[in-house]
């Protein structure tokens, strides 16, 4: 059994689990299922926590567009290398940020942008 409580629009859940002779563990499956869990999890320590997470990304996903990107810009041989490696390595953080930005905006604890102001469209006229 495990204790669910809700914050705002956030749920959170506690569970004690037991650790295997080997480090191992078992993720509930509620938990699992509630954050769309695949094949593999980030697991950073924060204090005393340790915090499991879902890979929002695949950063090989990009690697064609960085690519044909740099290579439009001209770069070739190792210099096209060594700004692919810098390149990609910036991406995860890149898109930790705007997810963190796209959670306080939906909180309404930050700024954001509506379709008109993007667009410069009028939604009144629309």
């Amino acid at each position: 059994m495990y204790q669910t409580a809700y914050r705002g629009k956030k749920r959170s859940a506690k569970k004690r689990i037991k650790v295997s002779k080997k480090r191992q563990i078992t993720i509930p499956i509620d938990f699992y299922k509630a954050l769309g869990l695949e094949d593999e999890v980030e697991c950073q320590l924060h204090g005393d926590a340790i915090v499991i997470r879902p890979v929002l990304e695949d950063s090989g996903a990009f690697d064609e567009q960085i690519l044909a990107d740099l290579i439009t810009q001209g770069y070739s041989g190792k210099e096209l290398l060594k700004r692919f490696k810098d390149t990609r390595r910036r991406i995860k953080p890149a898109i930790k940020n705007l997810v963190n930005e796209a959670e306080l905006a939906a909180e309404g604890n930050a700024d954001y942008l509506t379709y008109g102001d993007i667009f410069e469209t009028d939604n009144n006229n629309e």
